[in-house]
């Protein structure tokens, strides 16, 4: 069997210094693997840097978007253009290196058989987290439970943002009709692959927080996700999904 075109979407903003560490480690992880840098406008120059490391690597590519449309914006964008392209296997990773990159094959391989691979940092009651502050977790794996029981997903990180997709996930989920971002924009995704009959395997990933730049995290983006949930219950039990 040949191997997939992958393409692992990594939407920036302000990640000058994160960048130029984590590429490589991506580009190194399989062969197969592309990336699609989708940059929001970073007033510190990391899209002018990204395309400075898509000329030297072919199996880089840039997105520019105007202004800083948010992340869930960013990862539609970086979908659509992949799809419009023959890629078969979609990541969502991190340029803050919080996903570990050597995990790619091996979710890879899990997407031989599944549709929906998620790396998963809650998986097997398990909490796989460093250097996380006690506060952000706290946030993190609630956030994760109570999107589990309103929206009936049967995911343990539901906001969790390293996973990879089939494109015919992708192409099936109505992704123009998503307007969440952040944590919402995470467990939307899942509910609607999962809505459309595809079944998620989740695998045990260690997530380490970043060490250089600022985390994106926000109240609005955790108060989103708090009424979100309620929105996405309620507009799947009337079919509006």
């Amino acid at each position: 069997m040949s191997e997939p075109r992958v393409l692992v979407v990594m939407p920036t903003y302000n990640e000058r210094e994160n960048l130029p560490r984590v590429v490589p480690l991506v580009v190194e992880s399989h062969p197969a693997v592309e990336i699609l840098v989708v940059d929001d406008a970073s007033p510190d120059g990391t899209g002018a840097l990204a395309e400075d490391l898509a000329r030297e690597e072919p199996r880089i590519h840039v997105l520019h978007r105007e202004g800083k449309g948010g992340l869930g914006g960013a990862y539609i964008a970086g979908f659509q253009w992949g799809l419009a392209r023959d890629y078969h296997l979609f990541f969502e990773m991190d340029a803050d290196l919080s996903h570990p990159p050597d995990r790619i094959p091996d979710m890879m391989d899990e997407a031989r058989s599944h549709p929906v691979v998620i790396g998963s940092r809650y998986v097997d009651r398990r909490v796989n987290v460093v250097n996380w502050p006690i506060t952000r977790l706290i946030i993190s794996v609630f956030g994760s439970v109570y999107a589990r029981v309103i929206t009936r997903l049967p995911v343990m990180d539901a906001t969790g943002g390293f996973n990879c997709w089939h494109r015919e996930v992708l192409e099936a989920v109505k992704l123009e009709r998503i307007r969440s971002n952040g944590y919402a924009f995470q467990i939307e995704l899942k509910l609607r692959a999962w809505r459309q009959g595809f079944q998620p395997r989740e695998i045990p990933i260690v997530f380490t927080e970043r060490e250089t730049g600022e985390s994106k995290m926000s109240k609005r983006i955790v108060l989103e996700a708090v009424w979100k949930v309620w929105e996405l219950r309620l507009r799947d039990l009337f079919g509006k999904l």
